[in-house]
């Protein structure tokens, strides 16, 4: 009854910012995605007879907090499987945690394939992808490697809300350089801000309305290949999706100075000849998506940005997967 897997975090490309429910982690909009290869999740689950309570342990630590969340999201595969045995979760990332880099999309995701393998309730993908879903929105399309699509869905059980795979990470490869520019944590979780925006955004409403024609254009660019379609269709989804954050009670500002500065450096390189573009989701980290033979030029060029602490070159990479299992 124990399995460790490995997951790696997406970037958003059209952006998911708001629920319709809360409570099932339902977003109010579709969402498309990539997976990145170069950032990992590793989390080993084991259901144990012996034990009280979960005992889990993120990055080195405890939390009472994260217990109780990680907790109640074991329960719904406990449910399921229709046992009570507690567990020991033990995951670490190797990207800094709740910055602004989709951990909580690896993390769930790695959380749910693991435990459905220790518990042996044989979920399909699709499943898989909505259970996950209930941890983290984004860990829906974690499942699933390359391009994935997130369906808002309609059905108030939320068992339309899932993610569907557009393309392997081998047939369109494109390469995302991750621009840091700081390790530490937001101040205001993505959780809590989209609620806030929710509530309180005079421009929530006409954000959710542009997302459907966003995401027929960004999937029909994703099929076509189509790499200048994607640039702007990804860049307004991004700085609408932000014009939404600053415009919440209190604003939310995700950004640093080295944020805006590599936006520009970004769309320097673009006006001189490099298939670049860039996206940002909660948090202060750039990414900036690119043609593989121009991914050593962007990444000297963010590098040299000011405040920018690392630069990391990555490609498309997998789904969440069994590394190693027993039981």
């Amino acid at each position: 009854m124990q399995a460790t897997v490995q997951a790696q975090p997406n970037i958003a490309l059209i952006k998911y910012w708001g629920k319709r429910d809360a409570a099932l982690n339902l977003p109010a909009a579709g969402s498309l995605s990539i997976t990145l290869d170069a950032l990992h999740t590793r989390t080993s689950v084991r259901f144990d007879d012996a034990l009280a309570d979960d005992d889990i342990v993120l990055n080195g630590k405890r939390d009472e907090a994260q217990t109780r969340r990680l907790g109640a999201f074991l329960d719904l595969f406990r449910t399921r499987a229709q046992v009570d045995t507690r567990a020991h979760v033990e995951s670490t990332n190797d990207f800094p945690t709740g910055a602004g880099l989709a951990s909580s999309a690896s993390g769930f995701a790695a959380l749910a394939v693991a435990t459905d393998h220790a518990l042996n309730t044989n979920l399909t993908p699709r499943e898989l992808s909505i259970l996950a879903r209930r941890g983290s929105g984004s860990a829906a399309r974690s499942i699933f490697g390359g391009f994935v699509e997130m369906a808002a869905g309609t059905r108030a059980d939320g068992e339309d809300a899932c993610a569907t795979p557009l393309l392997d990470a081998d047939e369109w490869p494109l390469a995302v350089v991750v621009a840091i520019t700081t390790r530490a944590a937001k101040a205001t979780s993505s959780r809590d801000g989209m609620e806030d925006s929710r509530r309180t955004s005079p421009f929530y409403r006409d954000w959710i309305a542009t997302v459907h024609a966003d995401l027929v254009d960004a999937r029909a660019a994703v099929h076509a290949r189509d790499f200048a379609k994607l640039v702007d269709t990804s860049e307004a989804s991004c700085l609408t999706m932000h014009a939404v954050m600053l415009s919440t009670r209190p604003g939310l500002v995700y950004w640093n100075a080295a944020t805006v500065d590599c936006i520009h450096r970004i769309r320097e390189m673009r006006r001189t000849g490099t298939a670049v573009f860039f996206t940002i989701d909660a948090g202060p980290q750039v990414k900036a998506v690119c043609l593989p033979e121009h991914a050593e030029a962007v990444a000297s060029a963010l590098r040299d940005v000011h405040g920018v602490e690392e630069a990391l070159v990555s490609g498309l990479g997998a789904g969440a997967r069994i590394i190693e299992a027993d039981g």
